[in-house]
């Protein structure tokens, strides 16, 4: 009940990103449908259905990773002051992230089973004269278990996801050193710790049967430990936090991403290959290829904050003014943030050029292709775009102490520009150069 709240009184911003998430859950959901319908219009295809289905994992990835980053921006679930004292500790504030992505999930589920019912003519008659019927089994009655149970894998995966990604973090001190004394534990900080009723009502010793109170008694200055380095404070508490450190997924993103190249091109060397049936109807492609496409993908994601990183080193580098180091310190700042979403998107867009460039132009792609193209296109690039409000509310104090000190918006709004044509200028040629590289394979068969 208190998810619902929170999601009736959330900003109409947030409204609109929990909607998207709901439209994405409605489309995968819709696709894991159709896989079902072909596998009970074609009963002896069972291979052919079950491609269909692992067809349907990079909807549901690209679904979930969207609806993760939809609860990462979520105001409504960032800990704040004072909430900790109405029970609304990190833990609560994570699952009731975790209900409201289950929430909009659900709904987009439920949408896709009504439109899905609707083209199987049992809500209303036959629409688009019957041109679904044969992917969708209308002669046949639904399994509704199993329907049901293919549309409980986007809510189930996206909330544990969720909750996965924004479980508390214990920033306590792991195996703190503890020296003991003469009555009692002392911490670190020489300071005596008491424990339950014990603190509260003074500790005792028994001695003999009899109860002597030590209430009062002076307190014993704490045996230092060997092992234990006395904390000083920072001299300066003006000076700024040190900067992140610099993403160590470059070389394992390039050696992935060259992994994945070289993985293609031995396929299309190998003579004897099983053709894998593709998504719009091309039939032909070795396994190995698919394998490479998906080294790829992981490549680029996982190089995405090192290039980010790099790219704002490239904007401060032989000295730069007030604007490039601007620009600069907030890439490299945002690099992960922004980085990995941004990888996901140049893998996406890669893919999607190379398979333009094996089909041709004159045969037509079908329906589900053309929607689960849209998806995945689609939540990739909501995503990044989702990161960017994300880092543009981590850095509202920077910018807001920004204009205190007199900076002009121009200022902010050219930095801003900046950024965006650095990202633009290296990541649009790696995309490109990398699409080329992946369809040499196919094309050349």
């Amino acid at each position: 009940m208190l998810a619902l709240r929170l999601t009736r009184g959330s900003h109409p911003a947030v409204q609109l990103r929990r909607l998207l998430v709901a439209v994405a859950s409605a489309g995968t959901g819709f696709l894991l449908l159709c896989t079902l319908g072909y596998a009970m219009s074609h009963p002896d295809s069972a291979a052919a259905a079950a491609l269909r289905l692992a067809w349907c994992a990079t909807p549901l990835a690209a679904t979930v990773y969207f609806a993760v980053a939809v609860a990462r921006t979520d105001p409504a679930t960032k800990p704040r002051p004072g909430l900790s004292a109405i029970g609304l500790g990190p833990g609560r504030l994570m699952a009731i992230s975790a209900t409201t992505t289950a929430l909009a999930c659900t709904l987009g589920s439920m949408l896709a089973l009504l439109f899905f019912l609707h083209l199987r003519g049992d809500l209303t008659g036959m629409p688009f004269d019957g041109a679904a019927a044969e992917f969708l089994a209308s002669d046949t009655p639904l399994p509704l278990p199993a329907a049901l149970t293919l549309l409980a894998i986007v809510p189930v995966t996206a909330s544990v996801a969720v909750a996965f990604t924004l479980r508390p973090k214990d920033t306590s001190p792991k195996n703190t050193p503890r020296s003991y004394g003469r009555f009692g534990a002392y911490g670190k900080s020489g300071t005596r710790e008491t424990f339950g009723a014990y603190g509260r009502f003074g500790a005792h010793l028994r001695t003999g049967g009899r109860t002597a109170a030590v209430e009062d008694a002076p307190t014993p200055a704490p045996e230092p430990a060997a092992d234990t380095e006395p904390t000083t404070p920072d001299p300066d508490p003006t000076r700024p936090p040190a900067p992140r450190e610099v993403p160590k997924g470059l070389p394992w993103g390039v050696a992935v991403l060259a992994a994945g190249l070289a993985v293609e091109a031995y396929a299309n060397r190998t003579a004897d290959t099983d053709g894998l049936s593709m998504p719009g109807g091309h039939v032909g492609g070795p396994a190995g290829v698919l394998a490479g496409w998906v080294l790829t993908a992981i490549g680029l994601a996982l190089a995405g904050p090192g290039l980010t990183h790099l790219c704002g080193r490239l904007l401060q580098a032989v000295r730069p003014g007030a604007l490039r180091l601007l620009a600069g310190r907030v890439l490299m700042e945002e690099a992960t943030r922004i980085g990995r979403p941004l990888g996901v998107v140049c893998a996406v867009a890669s893919g999607a050029y190379a398979m333009t460039a094996l089909y041709d132009t004159d045969a037509a792609v079908g329906p589900l292709t053309t929607l689960g193209t849209l998806l995945v296109t689609g939540c990739t690039v909501a995503t990044l775009l989702t990161a960017a409000v994300e880092a543009r509310q981590a850095r509202a104090d920077t910018t807001a102490a920004l204009v205190r000190l007199g900076a002009p918006a121009t200022v902010l709004r050219s930095a801003a520009a900046l950024r965006a044509g650095a990202l633009l200028a290296l990541f649009v040629p790696l995309t490109v150069v990398i699409a080329e590289l992946a369809a040499l394979p196919l094309a050349h068969r």
